[in-house]
């Protein structure tokens, strides 16, 4: 069970990786836009603004960010050791803090812009629907990673073993040789 599971969680840490870097690019690219309007520029007749999401979406992708590669160095790496951050209920309570910021970006941005289809000819529109677009694929990897989470609880839960406790896998339950192969080398 462990070594799918592995794989699985590493492959969404990947992915919630890169939606990270994107929604934080495109975040910047927003609040650099509306800092520096020029005076003709139709938006908010010129008048530079930002928009109080776009402060919450960059702190939210930069505490992604460091968290998915925390856990993929944790899933790769056998240098790195954090005794705080070993079993999966541990790591469900990450998730789920972090699911609460997405969903609250996802949610406050959807709520500002709406529906942005009458406007897509328009570059701005573009940004936008592409920051919506990616701080809702950011929610629903995090939903995903807590889905697993449960799983791994259920099935541990049927088969008598520790639930949440269990320890998160790594690379090496797939690979039962590595652990030999690594000492001879």
């Amino acid at each position: 069970m462990g070594s799918k599971i592995g794989w699985i969680r590493a492959g969404l840490y990947v992915a919630l990786l890169i939606f990270s870097f994107i929604l934080f690019a495109l975040s910047c690219a927003r609040i650099n836009y509306t800092l520096h309007l020029s005076r003709t520029d139709p938006l908010n007749r010129g008048i530079s603004f930002y928009d109080p999401v776009i402060p919450e979406l960059i702190f939210t992708t930069l505490v992604t960010m460091a968290w998915s590669g925390l856990m993929l160095v944790l899933f790769f790496s056998d240098a790195l050791k954090i005794p705080f951050l070993t079993r999966h209920g541990e790591e469900l309570i990450g998730i789920i803090v972090l699911w609460f910021f997405w969903v609250g970006g996802a949610a406050a941005a959807s709520a500002l812009w709406g529906d942005l289809s009458f406007c897509q000819q328009f570059q701005t529109c573009q940004v936008l629907s592409a920051l919506e677009a990616f701080a809702w694929f950011g929610w629903l990897t995090l939903t995903a990673l807590i889905v697993l989470s449960l799983v791994v609880f259920v099935q541990s839960q049927r088969k008598g073993g520790k639930g949440l406790e269990e320890p998160l896998p790594t690379r090496r339950d797939d690979w039962p040789g590595l652990e030999a192969r690594k000492d001879s080398v």
